[in-house]
């Protein structure tokens, strides 16, 4: 179709075009790479068939904005149909042979799907832009009051603007092209539907018309994409290629909110968390590449919903604008405040919800760890939670002479007299040492003794965890519960572990490993329904309505996915089971994670817990029902304030009150 001379210029414009786009595309890498850590390329290979279904599926996308999300969609896998399609566009360019009209079903299959995802992506592409533009949803930027490049707030516009226009008039004069060869052909394809009724526009055009109609079309078609491939490599549209390198290439986690080891004992490191940019992991890096600017973290998060001025999503948009312009030397504060760092509840609903695989909390995460350990600036109102980790192992600064004190009158045997447990119970600092949490462990100590289980208790030998010194960036303290920890749970060799606080749970099974801990490690509702399943407590229903509804603490149902073992523990001892809009692994966050359970929450529209409590008193429940110490202690505050009327129990307490 092409002349010789036209087969010459469409060649070195392509040249040229992706010259630039290499020259783009090396920044990119080298910006990447100058992140910490090295990158494990045999991971792919073993995540190669979940790449391969998420890419078709488009499943992560899904999990808000289900009609939005479908037109993106719709968008993508058009996308992925037009790789073929291109490239057979080109060879009939410089040899007037169809491809796709010679391969059998294939093809004619191939074509029909071409056609409709043609349409789609069309279709797809209008709406989003009335969307976006006309519409305009206030989810699509953020707050004044947030921290956002200036460039970003009218450049995720323009750049949105350059894609769809881009991507529109390619797709739509591809299929103009189509349509004119088959006018030429004098007949149409039962294979493309939409593209034989354009053909019959040209029917009665005169066969040279219908030529140059055709050659116009390719040429503006291809000639779109040819032009548009040096920007892709500055435009937020490059989350195409980095989304999947994303799922391919993350380290391994145990969970989303395990935080990477550091090696205390090592007197070589110099540098504790991020001060700049390069002293992110390179991963956290390439997530600014991936980051699709839609803002659904930011929609997710407690912090922000609640009118403070943290926006992960802000975080990770001010990255991917600096890297445009600069280099990765930037401060980490010039891209985020310091009371926004602090806002944060660690919740992980950020990186749960990202499409394309994100962590903005642990971006966070790392520049506390430097404010804390370098800088010693972090909120004053921590330092009596530190100071008791590291003087009596516990936030609350109660002496380890107390920690049984929650159990007198009770028989609650330790690891000196019961040497052999089939459970180990780890109570946690809150049940062992504040007055409202301790009923928690009195309730599930009279569990396990109905139940005649054979457990003990550390006793005087436990310690905290370290989780809140760890979110709070004081590694040094966690480093030392969890090195001390280890060493007497391994000197125990536990058959299982139990807790009563996620947070517990959490920090043993997910981040011990990396001190050569590794157990297995149980929430305290799932014990208490293999007791129930195995028949070793019977529970009594009464004729008291109990309707309840389950706040699912963030650090169980979505940090390690145990979303139903506390409603079937629930459900069996009778109550009526209510859930919140916002519940299991998108349950919104009692406002305690993250340590903020240790200071005052930063200035807002509203509290985290008393936002929680009004989302769960207008279900008509007449109890909340929680499976965390943290979130007992800030709803039971919230209930406080709203009268008492309705109560908040743990699971535990619910079961142990019904027990025959």
């Amino acid at each position: 179709m092409l002349t010789l001379a036209e087969k010459i210029i469409f060649s070195v414009a392509t040249l040229v075009s992706l010259y630039f786009t290499y020259k783009g595309v090396t920044r990119i890498i080298a910006q990447i790479g100058s992140g910490q850590g090295k990158i494990n390329w045999q991971i792919a290979l073993r995540r190669l068939p979940e790449l391969t279904l998420r890419m078709i599926s488009f499943q992560p996308v899904f999990r808000l904005r289900f009609w939005v999300s479908l037109l993106h969609g719709f968008i993508g896998w058009g996308f992925l149909t037009y790789l073929v399609i291109n490239l057979s566009d080109v060879v009939y360019g410089y040899t007037r042979f169809k491809v796709l009209y010679h391969m059998g079903i294939f093809g004619n299959v191939y074509r029909l799907l071409a056609d409709l995802m043609g349409m789609a992506i069309m279709v797809s592409m209008l709406a989003l832009a009335v969307r976006r533009y006309i519409l305009k949803p206030t989810h699509l930027s953020t707050r004044d009051a947030t921290l956002l490049n200036p460039k970003a707030r009218k450049g995720i516009l323009f750049d949105s603007a350059i894609v769809t226009a881009t991507f529109f008039t390619h797709n739509f004069m591809r299929m103009t092209e189509e349509s004119f060869h088959l006018a030429q052909k004098g007949h149409t394809d039962g294979w493309q539907p939409f593209i034989s009724a354009a053909s019959r526009l040209w029917a009665g055009w005169d066969a040279n018309a219908q030529m140059i109609g055709e050659h116009t079309a390719w040429w503006i078609s291809l000639g779109v994409v040819v032009a548009f491939l040096p920007y892709f490599a500055y435009s937020k549209h490059m989350h195409l290629f980095f989304a999947p390198l994303n799922f391919a290439l993350k380290p391994e986690r145990k969970s989303i909110g395990q935080l990477s080891y550091i090696n205390l004992d090592d007197q070589s490191i110099e540098q504790f968390g991020a001060a700049k940019m390069s002293d992110l992991g390179w991963e956290q890096i390439m997530d600014s590449y991936a980051c699709i600017q839609c803002f659904r973290c930011q929609e997710v998060c407690p912090a922000y919903n609640t009118g403070k001025i943290l926006s992960p999503a802000a975080l990770e948009i001010n990255k991917r604008y600096h890297l445009k312009t600069g280099g990765t030397d930037v401060a980490m504060l010039d891209l985020i405040p310091a009371e926004a760092v602090w806002a944060c509840t660690s919740c992980g609903a950020c990186v749960d919800i990202c499409p394309v695989g994100n962590e903005p909390m642990r971006d966070i995460l790392d520049i506390r760890r430097n404010l804390s350990m370098m800088e010693s600036a972090f909120p004053k109102q921590l330092e009596n939670a530190f100071k008791g980790m590291e003087r009596n192992q516990n936030p609350w600064n109660v002496s380890q002479n107390d920690r049984m004190k929650w159990a007198d009158g009770i028989s609650v045997p330790t690891i000196e007299q019961n040497a052999e447990p089939d459970i180990l119970w780890w109570v946690g600092c809150a049940p062992a040492t504040d007055s409202r949490a301790q009923k928690t462990a009195q309730a599930f100590a009279k569990i396990l003794n109905a139940a005649g289980v054979n457990y003990a208790v550390l006793g005087k030998n436990e310690s905290c965890t370290g989780d809140s010194a760890r979110r709070a960036g004081r590694e040094d303290i966690f480093f030392g519960l969890a090195s001390q920890n280890v060493e007497i749970l391994n000197e125990v060799k536990p058959k299982r572990i139990v807790t009563t606080c996620p947070h517990c749970l959490h920090t043993i099974k997910n981040e011990y490993p990396a001190f050569g801990g590794n157990y297995q490690v149980i929430h305290h509702t799932q014990l208490i329904n293999e007791l129930v399943g195995a028949g070793k407590i019977k529970l009594q229903v009464t004729s008291d309505e109990l309707r309840v509804t389950f706040h699912d603490p963030c650090y169980l149902g979505r940090h390690n996915r145990e979303v139903d073992a506390p409603r079937d523990a629930l459900k069996s001892a009778g109550a009526l089971t209510i859930e919140m809009p916002r519940n299991s692994a998108k349950s919104f966050c009692c406002g305690a994670g993250g340590a903020q359970m240790w200071k005052e929450e930063e200035e807002g529209t509203a509290r985290v817990n008393l936002t929680r409590f009004a989302e769960a008193k207008s279900t008509g429940a007449n109890t909340v029902a929680v499976g965390c110490p943290f979130c007992l202690a800030m709803m039971t505050d919230a209930a406080k304030g709203d009268g008492g009327l309705i109560q908040v129990k743990d699971v535990a307490e619910i079961v142990a009150e019904r027990l025959r």
